[in-house]
């Protein structure tokens, strides 16, 4: 029997990353499907339809794009991550396994008959044209994307290389849709940014899942550890990840866990559920731990998939505070199935669970810490509006030492800390600043984190139990 090719998806759209699927599921999938004749008695109708078509149509048909077509619309009775990849986008949809592909860079779904960006990545052509999370797609080069698949979206938005796309945009904001236009470009995605943010504290920024993103993150923390010993505390940012390849999202939930599950999926009628368990740190070095330490998990509203899966593991491990807002609620696995003629199905085949048996579908991870993210501008505007006068602050105020005291640059209260390094920013432009000045002084949930997280180390040393000292006369 000829083995079908079979991959496990938890991403979004057409931008999608794969790895090879669990047993009992090819199993599954290698069954007789047409074990039961009277259930597929209606293709007979359905095959008359396209001789009749193919004889007597007025024009001469394509039989291969009807019967593509016909797919597609059977697959739209299903749900959204339900799709048929003709050769062309299955070839596309491969060649991200690697992390690097041909497009525009944006992360897409459907929402309400709406078709959505969930992220544009960084640094790609739809970041640079200024396309955000959120923004609407209304028109793809003139023709209104009201009713397209993602497959269909995804194929106008295809093109060679260093060609241009109009984008019509519509945003929270905009009195009408505006144009965006976008150069297609390879893109190379970088899954993980690393940043030291102070001695032994760590900022982790993952884009998405791809083959190489568990590998790229243990570098960054051998990094970090080698830099100062050991870390004091991280922050590992989600936001806008759309998800990507479930083993890799496995793999960085059990680089800060020592015990315990990570994830459980679930497919029809309970059958076949695996559990991914998290690791102990091996003795010959191939797997190591990164506990010990407080961490803090980023989150939002595009956070989804695979993203969900390592914020759900850490924080049901109690390892991480979640921070931030809910996240999207992607809760299922699809499963990629290569087809003879070089077209794949990737259909919805099982549900997944947190460690504690909970499914986000629809739900999402709900943060631990509720923090929504504020303009800097607005803020500065309402902390001159309504500022407190302190003692510090009168004229010829006593010290506590023998000299007038001078306001330091960074105090304890989260806001002004932020519009420290928001003043340091403020009307440059992002070429002349450090990564840290940028994240720290124009990301208020960031420097929240942060703060939280100093707080925590700090609270941690409180509960630590004093030594006792005796007194030598």
């Amino acid at each position: 029997m000829k083995k079908l090719v079979t991959r496990l998806f938890i991403g979004f759209g057409i931008a999608a990353v794969t790895t090879v699927v669990t047993a009992s599921l090819v199993l599954a999938i290698k069954g007789n499907v047409f074990a039961d004749n009277n259930r597929y008695s209606e293709i007979q109708v359905f095959m008359k339809v396209l001789n009749l078509i193919e004889k007597f149509y007025v024009e001469e048909v394509d039989t291969k794009k009807l019967i593509y077509g016909s797919i597609k619309g059977m697959l739209r009775e299903l749900d959204p991550h339900t799709n048929f990849l003709p050769p062309d986008v299955y070839e596309e949809f491969e060649s991200e396994t690697s992390g690097k592909f041909g497009g525009l860079g944006i992360e897409i779904t459907i929402q309400k008959g709406i078709l959505v960006v969930i992220s544009p990545i960084e640094d790609s052509p739809a970041w640079k044209a200024g396309i955000k999370a959120g923004d609407k797609i209304v028109e793809i080069e003139g023709t209104a994307t009201k009713g397209l698949s993602l497959v269909d979206a995804a194929q106008k938005m295809r093109g060679p290389k260093g060609s241009k796309i109009k984008l019509t945009i519509m945003r929270d904001g905009f009195e009408k849709p505006r144009d965006f236009i976008v150069n297609r470009e390879v893109i190379k995605l970088t899954s993980v940014k690393y940043m030291d943010l102070d001695e032994g504290y760590a900022y982790y920024k993952v884009t998405n899942f791809v083959e190489n993103t568990a590998e790229d993150l243990e570098k960054a923390l051998v990094n970090h550890d080698k830099k100062y010993k050991a870390h004091k505390g991280a922050i590992i940012d989600l936001r806008g990840n759309p998800g990507g390849i479930l083993e890799q999202a496995a793999r960085v939930s059990d680089l800060f866990l020592d015990k315990g599950t990570v994830v459980s999926t679930i497919p029809r009628e309970d059958k076949g559920k695996e559990i991914m368990p998290a690791h102990k740190v091996d003795e010959n070095g191939s797997h190591r731990d990164y506990v010990g330490f407080p961490l803090i998990v980023l989150i939002n509203e595009y956070s989804a998939s695979a993203s969900e899966i390592v914020a759900g593991a850490l924080q049901d491990n109690q390892r991480a505070i979640i921070m931030g807002q809910r996240s999207f609620g992607k809760g299922t696995v699809q499963t990629v199935v290569k087809l003879g003629d070089g077209s794949a199905l990737k259909m919805t085949t099982a549900r997944y669970f947190t460690p504690s048996g909970k499914s986000i579908q629809a739900e999402g991870i709900h943060p631990d810490v509720v923090l929504e993210q504020i303009d800097p501008e607005a803020l500065e505007k309402s902390m001159v509006q309504n500022s407190i006068t302190r003692e510090q602050d009168m004229d010829r105020h006593l010290t506590k030492g023998k000299k007038r005291s001078e306001k330091s640059d960074m105090t304890s209260n989260p806001t002004e800390s932020f519009l420290y390094w928001w003043n340091q920013t403020k009307g440059k432009d992002s070429k002349d600043l450090t990564p840290k000045q940028i994240l720290l002084g124009r990301d208020f949930q960031a420097i929240q984190a942060y703060n939280y997280l100093k707080a925590w180390r700090v609270m941690r040393s409180f509960a630590e139990p004093k030594a006792e000292t005796t007194k030598v006369e």
